[in-house]
């Protein structure tokens, strides 16, 4: 069973996803209010080899043999992936073993101050970065972030990386109602997203369980009117994914895909049902029996019933 990989997933963003788990859970240098992967449990800028490279190389490789169908191999999951300080050699192992897929970065935009770091990854495919506040207060208030970080800092790393990358930056802005969505931090806002360049703006609101159960979701006019006042740079709303998976599973292989994802995020039985490529009768029943070994849990929101992990 692989450890560090999980999925494919099927992502709202990137279709058929594999994602690679590149720190334990939850290593992250911000604490955001909203982070559907729960409470930051270490908060640092410390670099290091958090899971072992060779470790990770032997499942991608495992995996990978068979060529299955990806549109992504992802370096996302439960913390930041530039805190492992192997990306750039595992990058290097899948462009040279694997150059067939394309691969993408999800983080939170902080270590991009850094020179060094921006040029391990600037031959990925796909930059997927946050930035939530360009006021430092209230970058603060929804990040909150390791005490030695500067928002200033942050967004010129964003700026630099442009200049040197080759790639695609989708930026995603996850808004929170009464914090970053006032017409001053929008405009903030906008004028640094000039600066950056990116190819597209993704707004994104809470659509999961997050660490903090007072955060909701935006209205989906509320989402429209911020599309138009960014407008005319080119922005969306984060939307689901159609794709249906067709992958072949066995129980114990779907229960523990259900564990490693859920692990990761929080997922109804109607997600689960598309990653596994299985029906929602039979991800019901695999539930049903995760539930009675009290290896997760449910969370109600609006849009369903969400399987949660139990630590």
């Amino acid at each position: 069973m692989a450890k560090y990989l999980f999925g494919p997933v099927f992502s709202r963003r990137l279709g058929i996803s594999l994602g690679v788990d590149l720190v334990p859970h939850k290593v992250c240098s911000l604490n955001c209010i909203y982070c559907e992967a729960k409470a930051t449990s270490n908060l640092t800028l410390q670099r290091k080899e958090y899971v072992s490279f060779s470790k990770i190389i032997a499942e991608l490789t495992e995996f990978l043999k068979t060529n299955p169908p990806l549109d992504f191999i992802t370096f996302s999951g439960a913390g930041e992936p530039l805190l492992n300080n192997k990306i750039s050699e595992i990058i290097a192992f899948l462009k040279t073993n694997f150059p067939q897929y394309k691969l993408a970065l999800i983080t939170n935009s902080t270590l991009l101050s850094d020179e060094n770091i921006r040029n391990e990854i600037k031959n990925i495919d796909l930059l997927l970065p946050s930035l939530d506040a360009v006021s430092s207060d209230v970058f603060k208030k929804i990040n909150r972030p390791n005490c030695q970080l500067e928002i200033t800092k942050i967004i010129d790393g964003l700026i630099e990386f442009r200049k040197i990358f080759r790639g695609k930056i989708w930026l995603e802005i996850f808004l929170i109602e009464g914090l970053n969505d006032s017409e001053n931090e929008l405009k903030l806002l906008k004028n640094a997203i000039q600066k950056i360049k990116p190819d597209e703006i993704q707004l994104n609101s809470l659509d999961r369980p997050g660490t903090l159960s007072w955060v909701k979701p935006l209205s989906i006019e509320k989402l429209e009117n911020i599309v138009a006042f960014f407008k005319p740079l080119s922005v969306g709303i984060i939307g689901k994914n159609k794709k249906i998976a067709k992958l072949s599973n066995s129980q114990n292989n779907v229960k523990s895909q259900i564990l490693q994802t859920i692990k990761r995020r929080p997922c109804t039985n109607t997600e689960l049902a598309k990653m596994c490529g299985i029906s929602t009768v039979e991800i019901d029943k695999n539930l049903e029996k995760l539930i009675s070994e009290n290896k997760i849990s449910t969370q109600k929101q609006e849009r369903g019933i969400f399987y949660c992990a139990k630590n």
